[in-house]
C-alpha cells in the first residue's frame, strides 16, 4: 500500500511540470527603454517592444509582420503607476530579459534621475548589465521610434556601437557603482538623431559624445573628441585616432591609437593638491598629408611630437571642462587620493567640491607609432 502511494505521488510530479512557467507566446519582448520629462513634472516611459512573427515567435530577418518593433508609452509619478498602465496597453506580460538599452531624455537629466534610478534598484526584472544613454537634445522616445536599417531591431545597432571599443559603454550597474564610489562622480554615453527627414524610417541616429553627472544630474556634455580624452584619462580607451597639423603649414597627419595605458601621480601638501597624468599609447600612421618620408628618423621624430603635443592639447581642454566649467571630478582624481592616502581624502572629502576646481593638474603624452603602412609620403609629393 506504501509502495502505491508513491507511486502515485511520483506520476503527479511528472505530470504537474512547471506550474508557474510562461509561454513565449505569453510574453512581449521589451528591446529599449526611454525616460522623459512632461510639462508638469511628471515621468513619461515609452517601451520598444519586438513585434511577434506569425509563427509566435519575435520578428526575424524571414518574415512575420511589417514593422519590427512597435512603441507603448505611459506617464506617471512613481515607477509602479507606469508600470501598471503600460501592463494594461499590453496584451501579454512585459519581459525585460532582453532590454538592451534605457535612453534617458537630456532634459529628464538636467532635472534629475532619482526617480528613474529607483525603478531599475528595486524591481528585480531589470538587468544591472542594460546600458543607460543620454539623449542629446530631444526627447528619448523619438529615438525609440527611429528605424534603423542595418538591424531587426534598432536598439540593437546602439548596443553594437557602444561595444565597438571607441565610444564610452556604461551599464547600470557602473553607474551605481561610480555613483556610491569615493571621490569620482558617474558618467554615461551620449547619442542624437539625424534628422533628415520627419519620416522615422529615413532618421539614423549617432553617438555624440559623452554626459558628466554629479548629483544624479546632468551637468554638462562633452563632444566625441574630449570622450576620447576622458576615456585615456579613465583607462577605458581601447582604439581611437588622433589628428595634427604639423608645424610651419606641413601638412596633417592622422594616428590610430591601438593600445592605451595611463598614471596618475597624486601630490597632497598641507594646503596644496596637484596630480600628473602620464599617458602613453602603441598605433599606427594612417594618414600623412605632409610629404614627409617618414622612412627618415627626423620625420617620424617630427611627426610623434606634432601628435603628442595635440593629444596634450586635447586632454588638457578636457580637464579644464570638467574642473572649471562643471567643477565635476569625472576622472576620479578624488578617488586617486582616497586610494593611495586614505587620511588625507578624509579630511579633504567633504571639501572636494571646492578644492577639486583649484586643483594643479599637469599632462604628460608618450607615443609609440607603429608599423607606418603606405602612408610614407603624399602621393602628391610622390609624383613630383
Amino acid at each position: 500500500m506504501r509502495r502505491l502511494k508513491y507511486m502515485i505521488l511520483l506520476v503527479f510530479v511528472f505530470i504537474s511540470g512547471c506550474w508557474d512557467r510562461m509561454e513565449m507566446n505569453d510574453l512581449a519582448f521589451v528591446t529599449g527603454t526611454a525616460m522623459d520629462l512632461t510639462d508638469d513634472g511628471n515621468m513619461l516611459c515609452s517601451l520598444q517592444i519586438a513585434t511577434p512573427s506569425t509563427e509566435g515567435g519575435m520578428s526575424g530577418g524571414g518574415g512575420g509582420s511589417k514593422d519590427k518593433f512597435y512603441v507603448i508609452s505611459a506617464e506617471g509619478k512613481s515607477g509602479n503607476e507606469i508600470h501598471q498602465k503600460l501592463q494594461k496597453k499590453s496584451s501579454r506580460h512585459l519581459f525585460y530579459s532582453h532590454r538592451s538599452i534605457v535612453f534617458i531624455s537630456e532634459r529628464l537629466a538636467k532635472h534629475g534621475i532619482q526617480g528613474v534610478l529607483d525603478i531599475f534598484t528595486h524591481d528585480p526584472r531589470n538587468r544591472l548589465k542594460t546600458y543607460i544613454m543620454v539623449v542629446k537634445g530631444n526627447e528619448g522616445q523619438n529615438i525609440l521610434q527611429i528605424n534603423y536599417p542595418l538591424k531587426q531591431v534598432p536598439i540593437e545597432a546602439v548596443r553594437e556601437m557602444e561595444n565597438s571599443g571607441d565610444d564610452l559603454a556604461v551599464t547600470l550597474k557602473d553607474f551605481f557603482i561610480s555613483s556610491e564610489s569615493e571621490g569620482v562622480h558617474p558618467v554615461v554615453g551620449v547619442i542624437e538623431s539625424e534628422i533628415h527627414s520627419k519620416d522615422p524610417h529615413k532618421q539614423l541616429f549617432r553617438l555624440a559624445g559623452a554626459g558628466v553627472f554629479k548629483d544624479l544630474k546632468l551637468s554638462g556634455l562633452l563632444d566625441i573628441n574630449e570622450t576620447l580624452g576622458l576615456m585615456w584619462m579613465t583607462d577605458k580607451l581601447k582604439f581611437g585616432r588622433i589628428t595634427a597639423n604639423l608645424p610651419k603649414g606641413n601638412g596633417e597627419v592622422g594616428m590610430m591609437i591601438t593600445h592605451a595605458d595611463r598614471k596618475i601621480i597624486t601630490q597632497t601638501g598641507h594646503d596644496s593638491v596637484q596630480f600628473k597624468i602620464q599617458l602613453e599609447a602603441q598605433g599606427s600612421l594612417v594618414e600623412n598629408n605632409s610629404g614627409l618620408d617618414i622612412n627618415e628618423p627626423k620625420n617620424l621624430k617630427l611627426i610623434t611630437k606634432a601628435l603628442e603635443d595635440a593629444s596634450k592639447k586635447l586632454v588638457q581642454d578636457v580637464i579644464f571642462k570638467i574642473q572649471k566649467k562643471y567643477k565635476v571630478d569625472s576622472v576620479g582624481f578624488g578617488q586617486e587620493i582616497y586610494k593611495h592616502n586614505p587620511e588625507k581624502w578624509a579630511f579633504l572629502k567633504n571639501q572636494w567640491d571646492t578644492r577639486f576646481p583649484e586643483a594643479d593638474i599637469s599632462v604628460e603624452v608618450n607615443l609609440i607609432i607603429k608599423g607606418e603602412g603606405m602612408v610614407h609620403s603624399s602621393f602628391e609629393k610622390e609624383s613630383e
